[in-house]
């Protein structure tokens, strides 16, 4: 269904302008040169890790943030080989010593299918005013049992001392929306949720 992830192409034409909706394109290289900024970042980083394996799936995001610094593009791309999850992410970072005063901060995470303990999906679905089904959003939840973040929970003593100590596993979350994304995107998550259902081990 989808092929294989390739390294990017610096002389290639862009499908579109930065954000063009992506889930038209089944290649990921080519839902990359639409979506993302830097696509050729992404392409490389992943194609780095993942190397001659098939992609499986994936699911790719951005978010614009505006403020009073400027504007920053935070971007993210999954992608499921069959028994890993790679994970890519870049984020815009000042830096006044770098020309146009930003750097871009990518980073690359490669979690095996066997770490992830849970895989939870919520579809929010409606009906149009001819009564069809219309998916209006998708919640993508993958858990670990890696701890993300340790809490210490005191004793009603007032000594204050630690009793037990409560952990939050690591966990990515991935969305969309009729606003975000569009019933494009959706449906794509939707897919990609359920291929990670049927792949993690039980």
């Amino acid at each position: 269904m989808f092929s294989k992830a390739t390294k990017s192409r610096p002389t290639a034409n862009r499908l579109g302008p930065a954000g063009s909706d992506w889930s038209p394109y089944d290649r990921l290289d080519d839902a990359a040169q639409a979506y993302f900024l830097h696509a050729d970042i992404a392409l490389e980083a992943i194609a780095g890790v993942i190397g001659r394996r098939r992609v499986r799936g994936f699911t790719l995001e951005r978010v614009v943030d505006l403020s009073e610094a400027g504007t920053s593009v935070w971007q993210e791309a999954a992608v499921c080989d069959g028994r890993r999850l790679i994970l890519w992410h870049s984020e815009e970072l000042a830096d006044d010593d770098a020309p146009g005063g930003t750097v871009l901060d990518s980073s690359v995470q490669v979690l095996p299918l066997g770490a992830i303990g849970h895989v939870g999906m919520r579809t929010l679905v409606g009906r149009d005013e001819q009564g069809g089904r219309v998916d209006r959003g998708v919640f993508v939840v993958l858990a670990t049992a890696m701890p993300h973040e340790l809490s210490a929970v005191p004793t009603s003593d007032s000594d204050g001392t630690v009793a037990a100590a409560r952990f939050r596993p690591e966990a990515f979350r991935f969305s969309k929306s009729l606003d975000d994304g569009g019933p494009g995107q959706i449906a794509r998550l939707i897919d990609f949720g359920r291929l990670l259902g049927r792949l993690v081990p039980g």
